[in-house]
């Protein structure tokens, strides 16, 4: 059974449709990525599930339960933690406040949590007390990424999480998702940055104007040269 399932999704903002019947799946242990051009709905499909928009059509489920238009504090006590490109930490709180305002809805002990994502992400031990607003734009990612695996969530979504990042730390988030995924979180993520994410995916989808355009493993679609063309600046992907 896949952890996530999208089937012919349908919605948008206010009478503005965004989703034409989009159908994606995120299995066990999968990181798979969501490609395509501005506009193309692919944060807007990652907001429906996460109860961010209305869905007038389709069906959102995780782990087979229906949670479509489910509001989305119900969806994080589902299990689902969602990343937005901005505004994705406390900035005048330190990295460990944060996180543990990422542990809101626990209400057992998260100290050992917090003490294993110190591992995962070596340079927040080191930042612990310093307040996250003065880190860089990377650690700062890494502690929205942190703070959302404080819940140990059944899945994880990440929008657009190496936006504005220069190319030294957009490799250090791709690791960082990488190291996430093998903690056996299964990873939904929003790329610009379409042939390292790929690169990192098990699986993609690419959208435009808001409908499937392709979908296959990440390694397929480098190699697709329409896909290349369209969305990799030209050329398979080496």
């Amino acid at each position: 059974m896949s952890v996530l399932e999208l089937d012919a999704v349908v919605g948008g903002y206010g009478d503005t449709q965004i989703l034409h019947g989009v159908s994606m799946k995120v299995d066990p242990g999968e990181i798979v990525v969501i490609i395509g051009p501005n506009g193309a709905g692919k944060s807007t499909a990652m907001k429906a599930v996460f109860g961010l928009l209305n869905l007038s059509g389709g069906k959102v489920s995780l782990d087979g339960e229906d949670i479509t238009n489910m509001p989305p504090e119900q969806v994080v006590r589902h299990g689902v933690c969602y990343v937005p490109q901005t505004s994705n930490i406390f900035p005048s709180l330190t990295v460990e406040e944060n996180l543990e305002m990422g542990a809101f809805v626990r209400e057992d002990d998260f100290q050992p949590r917090l003490l294993e994502l110190y591992e995962v992400f070596p340079p927040l031990a080191e930042k612990r007390k310093q307040t996250a607003g003065t880190l860089s734009g990377g650690q700062r990612q890494m502690v929205a990424m942190a703070k959302a695996m404080m819940l140990e969530p059944k899945i994880l979504l990440l929008d657009e999480p190496t936006a504005g990042l220069s190319p030294k730390y957009r490799g250090e988030i791709f690791s960082i998702v990488k190291t996430v995924n093998a903690t056996g979180t299964p990873i939904l993520m929003v790329e610009q940055n379409a042939k390292q994410a790929l690169k990192i995916a098990n699986r993609g989808y690419v959208l435009v104007d808001g409908k499937n355009k392709f979908e296959g493993s990440g390694q397929n679609l480098l190699d697709d040269p329409e896909v290349a063309e369209m969305f990799l600046g030209g050329g398979a992907a080496a």
